[in-house]
């Protein structure tokens, strides 16, 4: 069986595009490769073993993926760079992230606040801090 490397760009319109080795570029087919029904995607799904779809119990069990590294990529930084960035420590961050903890929820609400305004907190935090008496 032989194999072929296809090269692909995403174009800043969001294209998606086959790239030669000479540089071209030249759009992808919009027909699909396997042309299939959903009948047949459900069908195909439930008689692989290995990826079966989940049941509702299941699914109800299973864990979510950390919201904190979802938010934290969205942002577009490196686990260092949030902790810095939001005073979080970096082992405090790892453990929400790898799911060993969970934010509290005074953490939750911080965390909250980090995604409807990121650039906000971060000014406040770097603002001059009054002396308390």
């Amino acid at each position: 069986m032989s194999k072929t490397t296809t090269t692909a760009r995403i174009r800043p319109d969001g294209k998606v595009v086959k790239v030669s080795e000479g540089g071209k570029e030249t759009p992808f087919s919009d027909m699909p490769m396997r042309p299939m029904t959903e009948a047949q995607v459900k069908a195909a799904a439930n008689a692989d073993p290995d990826a079966r779809p989940m049941t509702a119990e299941e699914l109800r069990k299973a864990r979510r993926v950390p919201r904190v590294k979802t938010l934290r990529r969205a942002l577009g930084f490196t686990q260092e760079e949030f902790a810095v960035r939001y005073q979080i420590p970096l082992g405090t961050l790892r453990d929400w992230e790898q799911g060993r903890t969970e934010p509290d929820q005074p953490a939750r609400a911080y965390l909250y606040v980090i995604a409807r305004d990121p650039e906000r907190v971060h000014r406040m935090l770097k603002a001059p801090r009054p002396v308390l008496k």
